[in-house]
């Protein structure tokens, strides 16, 4: 066998082990939410698997008419972790608003808060990933 042909076949072999060792990977993110530290995270998957039935993370939007050619939206994030920490913060920030529709059903979640001075809390950063990795395999089931 040829030098050219060696490498190739090397080349070749490698780049089959690469793709086999990240193929189906799957990246659970457990809810976290840091009082202190303003900030919860989590995938909706891993949430919703979950054997305590008070886990739980996500974000919407509300859109309230107030008026025949107006409306009133908000955003809000919510998550709860398995220690009990549980958050729930608003925003009318429009870009906020548009990061919240890019999400997804099986999103990665995460997001920063702090205190409105009236006992609830204001979010100030929303993030979002969507990624195959956050996903069930095709049987509906995490590895």
């Amino acid at each position: 066998m040829t030098k050219f042909k060696k490498a190739i076949f090397i080349g070749a072999g490698a780049t089959f082990l690469a793709s086999a060792a990240v193929a189906g990977l799957y990246q659970p993110q457990v809810v976290d939410v840091d009082m202190a530290g303003g900030f919860a995270v989590g995938d909706m998957i891993t949430a919703r698997n979950d054997k305590d039935d008070t886990v739980f993370v996500g974000c919407g939007i509300r859109s309230l008419e107030t008026s025949p050619t107006e409306t009133f939206d908000f955003g809000f994030c919510q998550a709860a972790d398995p220690d009990g920490e549980q958050v729930t913060c608003f925003s009318q920030n429009s870009e906020l608003l548009d990061t919240i529709r890019a999400s997804a059903d099986a999103s990665f979640v995460t997001f920063n808060f702090v205190d409105d001075g009236a006992g609830g809390f204001n979010c100030t950063r929303i993030g979002f990933s969507n990624q195959s990795f956050y996903l069930l395999d095709a049987k509906g089931k995490t590895k």
